[in-house]
């Protein structure tokens, strides 16, 4: 067991846990509680976090709101929905992940199910420290089209192509925004207050939308 700690997240990691185990640990915790959980082939890592991370998802999710309304986009959000495959022995809680381009699939649905229902199309992962195990891993063998990554300072986009991720500039599920404009309004959260960040981007979007 490893256990490493710091400003933004606490993380312990366990090795050869069972996917019994994992699954365990999963009902016995419940959806409530603090921490969040990465499962890959018997490697475990807890993540509990704390205020340096949290901010940033709620900016995200703040913009993506923004970005959805603006363009009259529908999408369902799955928060830190807990997205897992027995056969892949892989799972993942994400900080945030939407149902977009397939929002009408799982449109009244009270619980999802990956081996009958698509995985979310765009997800959220913000690793302010290392992780001990590999995300894009699990994102990519769940089947999740498009992965953005921010650690406090760099902002990447992930596309799903073969299998594997691919960077890319421009958002798969909103093309309007690249990695440098949304970058920028992050940067810009820093030092600025969260509804003045969302008027700022919400002009920006009606200034680019076509």
């Amino acid at each position: 067991m490893l256990i490493q700690s710091t400003p933004a997240e606490q993380r312990t990691v366990l090795h050869n846990v069972s996917w019994e185990t994992f699954e365990a640990l999963l009902r016995d915790t419940g959806e409530n509680r603090g921490s969040r959980f990465a499962y890959d082939c018997g490697t475990l890592e807890i993540m509990t976090p704390l205020f340096e991370h949290e901010n940033p998802k709620s900016n995200f999710s703040n913009l993506i709101i923004v970005l959805a309304e603006e363009l009259d986009i529908e999408i369902r959000s799955a928060g830190s929905t807990t997205l897992k495959s027995k056969l892949q022995k892989k799972g993942v809680e994400t900080d945030a992940c939407y149902y977009i381009q397939n929002e009408l699939a799982i449109r009244g649905k009270e619980s999802l199910d990956l081996e009958i229902d698509p995985p979310p199309d765009l997800a959220i992962e913000i690793d302010i420290t290392s992780s001990s195990v590999n995300k894009l891993n699990i994102y990519s063998a769940l089947g999740v089209t498009e992965l953005w990554r921010y650690d406090g300072e760099d902002l990447k986009f992930y596309r799903l192509w073969e299998g594997k991720y691919i960077e890319n500039e421009f958002s798969l599920a909103f093309p309007i925004i690249s990695v440098s404009v949304l970058s920028r309004f992050l940067q810009q959260s820093k030092n600025m207050g969260e509804i003045a960040l969302i008027k700022s981007f919400r002009t920006w979007v009606r200034d680019n939308k076509a």
